[in-house]
């Protein structure tokens, strides 16, 4: 019963999940951000296969969010902009796995 209570729970924190966080596009440039120290806009280009416009609408959001920091700067002659996650975003994406898990726990599973 306490067992069942605890799925129940989690499933009620479904909705306040992070909305930001929760897009998949915008989830799929965190994970891949999770996983690197940074990466540059190229990178995250061809790994989501989003457009350039996509992919600059929900980096756009993440920084608005804090959840990304952008770099614009120059490799030799050639624009280049980097990306990292931030201290924020790190977290926003460890509550999201924590919220996700919570919900989808079998009953009766530990």
């Amino acid at each position: 019963m306490a067992k069942d209570r605890t799925q129940a729970q989690g499933l009620r924190e479904l909705g306040g999940v992070d909305r930001v966080v929760h897009e998949p596009a915008r989830l799929m440039i965190l994970m891949i951000l999770y996983g690197v120290r940074e990466a540059d806009a190229l990178f995250l280009l061809n790994a989501t296969e989003l457009t350039w416009g996509n992919l600059s609408s929900h980096v756009s959001k993440l920084e608005e969010a804090g959840y990304v920091e952008v770099d614009k700067g120059f490799a030799g002659k050639k624009p280049r902009t980097m990306l990292r996650l931030t201290g924020a975003g790190r977290r926003a994406v460890d509550d999201y796995r924590a919220t996700m898990q919570a919900a989808l726990k079998k009953p009766g599973a530990r």
